[in-house]
């Protein structure tokens, strides 16, 4: 039986998912038919996008799955009208994109590279950078995307503190989790990193509170989530000197306003959100394996958890 998935995105990214996800489809072995238009009744699988027209799947009796295109889920998970699994995106192509831009900027603070840079004078002032083993790195958040920064980080040498909500295991990571854990972490964060979901839980992860436990002169890098901070007391915590800088990528409003106070302020680094991006040909084939797994009765991978929100 021929099996019907529907490419529910923006259509720019059909252009850009079409050939990679028949080309992964037919590899996977599979005799399915893609388009962007099926009828819901006869659809079996939806390969989604949260930002599409797409929101009301009450029609679609016949799926099996959905199956996002974004790593990120908070803008489809509390969807009312959606009973089936759905899946978020792990693409190994988005994962080896973060850890190379997260890697990028913790050497950027960890070695003062914007002295050299952004010098505008003609002073010669030596100095010895310190070694990555002197320097503690916490990893907030420890799923797919931080484990593997933090792994990363870690094989460099760096002293790398991970926490999460629930306990985890990373290989050559100091784990922590829980209120308590937070806080011990906070407390060893010369540089910290925040790839966490945005739930209800984890917003203003950074407050006011929390960004007081870091040690004075702490860099802040956030790839994750916009609301995982709460950008006054950033700005408050960079006023005072208590963090030193912060690179965000992400924001509670994208594009970031003109007239937010990030644009101006000496402390902070505006990156548009390019962190990490999927990239078709592998997201294509984590789509496919999903789809096979889904046809021969296996789990599907990377299930989200509506308790949790991801």
């Amino acid at each position: 039986m021929t099996i019907n998935v529907l490419f529910a995105a923006k259509s720019e990214r059909w252009e850009t998912y079409e050939q990679p996800l028949r080309r992964a489809l037919a590899d996977a072995g599979l005799d399915a038919r893609l388009s962007m238009d099926f009828p819901p009744a006869e659809v079996d699988y939806i390969v989604y996008a949260p930002n599409s027209d797409l929101q009301d799947f009450t029609p679609y009796t016949r799926a099996k799955a959905v199956l996002n295109l974004w790593a990120g889920v908070e803008n489809v998970v509390g969807n009312d009208t959606l009973k089936i699994p759905l899946a978020r995106m792990v693409d190994p192509g988005l994962t080896k994109g973060m850890v190379e831009w997260v890697t990028g900027h913790v050497m950027r603070y960890h070695l003062g590279l914007d002295t050299d840079i952004t010098r505008s004078d003609a002073r010669w002032e030596p100095r010895t950078p310190p070694l990555a083993q002197e320097r503690s790195v916490v990893m907030l958040g420890l799923g797919a995307l931080g484990s593997a920064a933090a792994k990363l980080l870690a094989e460099i040498g760096f002293q790398v503190t991970g926490w999460s909500r629930s306990p985890r295991e990373v290989a050559g990571v100091t784990c922590l989790h829980g209120e308590e854990g937070l806080k011990q972490a906070l407390g060893r964060a010369e540089i910290a990193v925040l790839l966490l979901p945005d739930t209800p839980a984890t917003e203003n992860t950074l407050n006011r509170e929390t960004l007081a436990l870091m040690p004075r002169g702490a860099f802040i890098i956030n790839p994750g989530r916009g609301p995982l901070i709460d950008d006054d007391a950033l700005i408050e915590a960079l006023d005072s000197g208590q963090i030193a800088h912060a690179t965000l990528d992400v924001f509670r409003t994208e594009p970031l306003p003109q007239d937010h106070p990030y644009w101006a302020h000496p402390g902070v680094t505006v990156t548009p959100h390019i962190a990490a991006e999927t990239r078709a040909t592998t997201a294509a084939r984590s789509v496919a394996e999903n789809i096979r797994r889904g046809e021969s009765g296996e789990a599907f991978l990377n299930l989200v958890d509506r308790d949790l929100g991801y």
